[in-house]
């Protein structure tokens, strides 16, 4: 009605980098997931193409009736290094892989509880289980635990799941808490790692090596290959038996086709990468930290965000926070709004995804630009803010 631009599915020319060519206009570029800077690199794009040449660009059906290809298995074998546990396997999409993993574990009779900030591929994959679903306030573990007391006893099993860094909030959870109230209750730990992959932990091996905890003990690494890893798909690490039981039993593994050889063959080569050069989490740790700092620094709310790879500028309303995107974008700094229904109405933010890619230039421009811009923003009453994004 205010005639504001929709700052969503703008066309991009080029790959996702730190720097993008969106609608005809250069601009420095926070929406991407390619926290190691590894999309592009001349060996993940080489590992990519030597795939699909001996491979094609699909291994015709699911791995179950096309067979298996050895670079299904290096990859899996090298997430299971990367994680310290004995095995792990692939599935085509990191969010069908919460939705199939989850719904094949529990049922009816089971109990699921769930961190309230839990990713949408969480919570489906608990209405496919059937489960009891309970939710706890984010990272609140005490109610964690008097919830565990109240509804454990009446379910067969029981599962906690929580994120190893929050996609919204850019924090984490207390492993060492979480493991000793999951032993307490006789339930299994299902970790989504899908931004704390390559990105915690001084090898970027995720939240056990950030917080010194042995990686065998939670039942359920989940991850993406589509963040640091620089190509698409999910995967579950942890314990041969538990991967043995996926393979036969998971339906969107079983019943969907397998990855393309090209993701294979790229998120192979960025985990080689990762390993060879642990710099680049250092890199981009250094990044989170000074974009931390300088946001705090100019007044900007961070809200819980530790400074890793993700870090969400608090703005308000949905219209606040969509206008000062768009102008944002007119000025050379690209950033996604999130609004409701993603978040509450009054929850609004810009979420910046920081790369080990990003320049202190680029980071001290996009905070003083955030800051000053907001800042105008909230000088202006909502109708007049609508009319000057409508040109009016």
């Amino acid at each position: 009605m205010l005639k504001i631009d929709v700052p969503f599915f703008r066309m991009h020319d080029g790959r996702a980098s730190d720097t993008t060519m969106v609608d005809g206009r250069h601009a420095i570029n926070f929406s991407t997931y390619d926290y190691l800077a590894l999309n592009g690199d001349r060996r993940v794009t080489a590992a990519a193409k030597e795939a699909i040449d001996r491979y094609g660009t699909s291994v015709g059906a699911s791995r179950p009736t096309a067979g298996e290809r050895p670079i299904y298995r290096e990859l899996e074998a090298a997430l299971a290094k990367l994680h310290g546990v004995e095995d792990a396997l692939c599935f085509v999409s990191g969010h069908a892989t919460n939705v199939t993993v989850i719904g094949c574990l529990l049922s009816k009779k089971d109990l699921i509880i769930s961190d309230a900030l839990a990713h949408n591929s969480i919570l489906e994959g608990i209405k496919l289980s059937g489960a009891t679903s309970v939710l706890f306030p984010h990272n609140d573990l005490d109610t964690l635990e008097a919830l565990l007391r109240e509804h454990r006893p009446r379910h067969r099993r029981a599962m906690i799941a929580v994120e190893g860094l929050y996609s919204m909030d850019g924090d984490v959870p207390d492993m060492r808490r979480l493991l000793a109230i999951k032993r307490r209750h006789d339930a299994w730990l299902m970790v989504d790692e899908a931004h704390s992959d390559g990105v915690l932990g001084e090898h970027g091996r995720g939240i056990a090596e950030e917080q010194d905890i042995d990686p065998t003990e939670v039942e359920i690494w989940m991850g993406t290959l589509s963040k640091a890893f620089a190509a698409t798909g999910g995967y579950i690490a942890g314990s041969r038996a538990l991967i043995e039981f996926l393979k036969i039993q998971a339906p969107g593994f079983l019943y969907s086709v397998g990855m393309p050889p090209a993701m294979a063959g790229a998120a192979l080569a960025a985990l080689q990468v990762l390993e060879q050069e642990p710099g680049r989490v250092a890199a981009l740790r250094a990044n989170g930290a000074l974009f931390l700092q300088r946001a705090r620094a100019a007044g900007l709310d961070v809200g819980l965000s530790i400074g890793a790879s993700v870090v969400s500028v608090m703005t308000g309303d949905t219209l606040t926070t969509t206008v000062l995107a768009n102008r944002l974008l007119q000025q050379g700094l690209y950033v996604v709004p999130i609004i409701f229904p993603a978040v509450g109405e009054k929850q609004g933010r810009l979420r910046f995804f920081i790369t080990a890619r990003h320049t202190a230039q680029q980071i001290e421009t996009a905070v003083d630009m955030t800051a000053r811009e907001l800042s105008r923003l909230r000088k202006e009453p909502p109708v007049a803010m609508g009319l000057a994004q409508a040109g009016g």
